[in-house]
């Protein structure tokens, strides 16, 4: 397994790579140090190399603005980490390649050593149509661009050094086989994926007890979890805002995290039925929650539906504002933009659907719908189905 140092990307397949470990599988995984213990909690053996991405907890704004400012760091560290891997990775060639979607040198090494590869990809896929529909307008302008220009062909040397002649665009979107670790529900046109390719098994949530508990306070009728995840988290102004919206409000109890990057004095008085923390054992909230303020990440979206929790949708960056629309077309959120994500607007749309039926029977439908996908068991039995010599199953 090769992954990239990002909650993301990692905590997504954890539990397949545990459940491949009690299977009797060696499983070696190339991480970067910041998550090696993560790894290694799982039975599988880390092996560290050095990242130039952003950390974990980076300050979202060393991503940069713009779509090349997004894309150039994750081939700049693909190309100084692939000579570490290929060196870590001497005399063990692997029967089976699994790679995180961003883990550019997985795919390279899998064609170097003449292994299969599949793609555990924590977000949507895409679907026929989708470069003519997406990636041909968002990619129109950068590519007219001399800076553009030249990532592309930076990009297309390094594959043709390492023996692959594919473009870069299907290289990077168009895996030969795909695990898809999102409910089906999530996916945008779900009906135009090519599911010869992707498999769609849905969240592989274990019971996350490492990660600690979480008890619902006495007297709490309901309980709000505010979580924009662990990387767009500087947004005191919204936070004070959702403080507005649930402090004091009879009956509610409001569980806030705010990650790393603010100081809690910031945020000013701070009600009785508020508590704030930097991080919290989501899904151990999530369970007991009654309402889920999140920034739609893949992740905590499907969380979001796994415990059926309703939804208030404030996406932040990348693919958070099509699941947040996504969310709001199942029926079981309302997408809130950022700027207009005020206290009045919160609390309005929290208690619309907090006691709405129709909600909470679309939620269980779907949630049930998950259940069926299969999960961890079923994306460890499709792996292990891949193995040479094991057929297909």
């Amino acid at each position: 397994m090769f992954s990239i140092a990002a909650h993301g990307h990692v905590n997504p397949g954890l539990e397949v790579i545990r459940e491949l470990v009690a299977r009797g599988h060696r499983v070696t995984y190339a991480i970067p140090p910041a998550f090696a213990e993560k790894v290694a909690a799982t039975g599988a053996r880390p092996v560290p190399y050095s990242s130039t991405l952003p950390g974990p907890d980076a300050d979202p704004e060393a991503w940069g603005t713009t779509l090349l400012d997004n894309v150039e760091p994750f081939l700049d560290d693909a190309i100084q980490a692939l000579p570490q891997l290929i060196e870590a990775y001497a005399g063990d060639r692997p029967d089976l390649v699994l790679h995180d979607i961003t883990s550019y040198p997985a795919r390279v090494l899998a064609h170097r050593w003449g292994v299969p590869a599949i793609s555990l990809s924590p977000n949507l896929v895409a679907w026929d149509g989708y470069e003519e529909e997406v990636a041909e307008p968002m990619w129109a302008e950068p590519r007219r661009t001399e800076r553009g220009q030249a990532y592309y062909a930076r990009f297309a040397a390094w594959l043709a050094e390492n023996g692959i002649s594919e473009h870069p665009d299907p290289f990077v979107g168009r895996p030969a086989r795909s695990l898809v670790l999102i409910p089906k529900a999530l996916q945008p046109h779900a009906d135009r994926v090519d599911e010869r390719v992707h498999t769609f098994v849905g969240a592989c949530q274990g019971d996350r007890a490492d990660q600690g508990d979480w008890q619902r306070p006495a007297g709490a009728e309901k309980v709000v979890l505010v979580s924009l995840g662990s990387a767009f988290t500087k947004q005191p102004a919204f936070y004070r805002a959702c403080l507005r919206a649930f402090g004091d409000l009879p009956g509610w109890h409001l569980v806030l995290q705010i990650g790393r990057h603010l100081d809690p004095a910031g945020l000013g008085d701070v009600p009785g039925n508020v508590e704030v923390h930097s991080w919290v054992p989501q899904l151990a909230v999530l369970r007991q929650a009654d309402l889920f303020v999140t920034h739609a990440g893949a992740g905590g979206s499907q969380e979001g539906l796994a415990t059926a929790t309703p939804m208030i949708a404030v996406p932040q960056a990348v693919d958070q504002f099509g699941n947040a629309d996504m969310l709001q077309s199942l029926g079981v959120a309302r997408h809130l933009p950022t700027e207009e994500a005020t206290a009045s607007r919160l609390r309005e749309a929290a208690l619309a659907l907090a006691d709405d039926p129709e909600v909470a029977r679309r939620l269980k439908d779907i949630q049930a719908r998950m259940a069926e996908e299969g999960g961890t068991r079923r994306a460890a039995d499709l792996i292990e189905a891949e193995l040479p010599g094991r057929g297909q199953r």
